[in-house]
């Protein structure tokens, strides 16, 4: 398995952990005395969320910087472009 899926197999899972912790924060909520590390169960899974979020927004423009191809611009100048090189 490469990089990419890795990445993006790990955020699947933290999501189901992350809503995991969310419903057992709520499910504690309503007992006489909810203990306080419940409520910070979902945080670990929320940060790697965050991170493993990012590099998958930020892949796709990574892979178009990388390939050096244009996302703006008419066809003709795109043509022009290609033929400069």
């Amino acid at each position: 398995m490469n990089w990419n899926k890795w990445v993006r197999q790990t955020h699947r899972w933290l999501a189901i952990a992350f809503t995991v912790a969310v419903i057992v924060n709520i499910v504690a909520l309503g007992q006489e005395k909810p203990a306080v590390w419940v409520g910070l169960l979902a945080l670990l899974p929320l940060g790697l969320l965050l991170f493993t979020g990012l590099y998958l927004f930020v892949l796709p423009y990574a892979a178009k910087w990388r390939s050096g191809r244009r996302t703006d611009g008419t066809e003709e100048e795109k043509r022009n472009f290609k033929e400069a090189d």
